[in-house]
């Protein structure tokens, strides 16, 4: 089943790359930004990764969190955060489960898929943006729903 625009988002519970537990519950109140990317250290997910943490001020001024989802591990994270400066949390989809219950697709039938989802104070989902080549036209249409959603 894939997540749509005004579906609320499923429970969830997952480690970052600090091995602190993340879980949707933690957002009470607060829009989330929740980009899936395919992997750690490759420069499609860096661009990505590294335009988020460019325009992190402007999250915040939304009160917006924002959390990356990868199937890498925490030491894999915990490596990609420093290199990069990444100041936001990297969640361990070691299994791919949330990655199956937001329905982002596999590229090719193998290769994880780029999916952001902007989900509002209430957990619901009010954008998702599928690129698999142009990580940082994410953090741009994060920022633009954000904006919408903050004028009412």
């Amino acid at each position: 089943m894939t997540l749509q625009i005004g579906d609320p988002i499923p429970t969830f519970s997952l480690a970052d790359q600090n091995g602190k537990s993340r879980t949707n519950k933690d957002c009470k109140g607060k829009p989330l930004v929740l980009f899936f990317y395919p992997k750690d250290d490759t420069p499609g997910c860096t661009a990505e990764a590294c335009g988020f943490r460019d325009k992190y001020e402007l999250f915040q001024i939304f009160g917006a969190l924002v959390w990356g989802v990868s199937n890498d591990n925490e030491t894999s994270h915990f490596r990609f955060a420093e290199k990069n400066k990444l100041p936001f949390p990297l969640l361990c989809d070691l299994d791919g489960s949330l990655r199956r219950e937001f329905g982002v697709p596999k590229v090719l039938g193998f290769l994880d898929g780029r999916v952001t989802y902007i989900i509002d104070s209430k957990g619901i989902i009010r954008h998702v943006f599928k690129d698999l080549l142009n990580g940082p036209q994410h953090v741009t249409e994060a920022l633009r729903v954000l904006e919408e959603i903050k004028k009412g």
